[in-house]
């Protein structure tokens, strides 16, 4: 924005809300994606808290790779809570106006939350890691202790270095628009309508995708490279279908979650303006989270399994 038109609006107050206008390019037609963003939503909620429940009832999940999946479960709920419900009031009830503090404070969560699934993805690959080329000494590596240290230092990593996103876009200032051409307040969505100077603002954003996603990638990807290698050497066709079986669900995601990731970020870095975008940007927030109870169901036998016997019991005390 000018500097000229900044200085003209400095004797403004503030703007106290931003308005959220949508996803762009499809105003018209963007209520008929609220069925089924409220379908995968719903979806999400459902399967996750299914995990959970499955994962306590079950004891021979009380292992540190299912673990990790219920935390992943959590994170996932959270994730997809932070946005949606504000993307369905704007598609459903048209509820535009975002105060900034809640605006400021879903940008933090949402970065929070997309770092820990990566933290999180890390962990469960350090995990397989372990398990299949190191299977002898994984009793006495991946004990309790060491799960509970790897999600605190996840949760405290994530939780601190994403605190200067929001409040360097708190300390910009807005003195004249306030229309984000956005369903959600992303970081560098509402540092543009700022007056002032946003150097810093995207360096940061640049710095945290790099050191915190971009460092989680590198370190995923390397374990299971490492996986791949070590389960081609095995003997045994059975070992190596197993271990790549298991791996695979990972995989599957792990694809995902990092390809969307990097397309959204280095659009918006780079200011690119491609119609889909945004909407994949959304997608990224919501089908992740309805994706992964999905696909560790249907490729982890002993999840499965499980599955089956809690719902068995539930149509047990149903019928009683």
């Amino acid at each position: 924005m000018d500097i000229a038109l900044c200085t003209a609006n400095s004797s403004r107050f503030q703007v106290s809300e931003f308005i959220l206008m949508g996803l762009p390019g499809i105003h018209e037609w963007q209520h008929w994606l609220s069925l089924p963003m409220a379908l995968l939503y719903l979806l999400a909620l459902v399967a996750n808290l299914f995990v959970l429940i499955t994962i306590h009832h079950e004891p021979n999940l009380h292992q540190p790779m299912y673990q990790f999946l219920g935390i992943l479960a959590v994170v996932d709920i959270g994730l997809a809570t932070t946005s949606m419900l504000k993307i369905l009031a704007i598609l459903w009830f048209d509820s535009k106006a975002i105060s900034l503090p809640e605006c400021f404070a879903q940008i933090y969560a949402i970065h929070s939350f997309m770092c820990m699934e990566s933290g999180i993805f890390l962990c469960m690959a350090l995990d397989r890691y372990i398990a299949i080329c190191y299977p002898l000494q994984y009793p006495s590596i991946i004990t309790e202790a060491f799960v509970i240290k790897a999600i605190l230092s996840m949760v405290l990593r994530n939780g601190l270095l994403t605190i200067p996103v929001p409040v360097l876009a708190a300390q910009r200032h807005y003195y004249s628009k306030n229309e984000i051409d956005h369903c959600m307040c992303s970081n560098l969505g509402v540092t543009s309508l700022a007056c002032d100077d946003i150097t810093i603002n995207r360096f940061y954003q640049l710095a945290l995708a790099w050191l915190v996603v971009g460092s989680d990638m590198i370190l995923v990807f390397a374990s299971y490279a490492l996986i791949v290698h070590s389960v081609l050497k095995l003997n045994s066709a059975e070992a190596t279908s197993k271990a790549l079986s298991t791996c695979s669900s990972h995989l599957i995601l792990i694809i995902f979650f990092y390809t969307a990731t990097i397309l959204v970020s280095v659009t918006h870095l780079e200011e690119i303006r491609v119609p889909l975008i945004p909407v994949l940007n959304v997608l990224h927030i919501v089908i992740p989270p309805s994706l992964n109870p999905m696909v560790y169901a249907l490729r982890t036998q002993e999840l499965r399994v499980s599955f089956q016997r809690v719902l068995g019991l539930s149509e047990y005390v149903f019928r009683k």
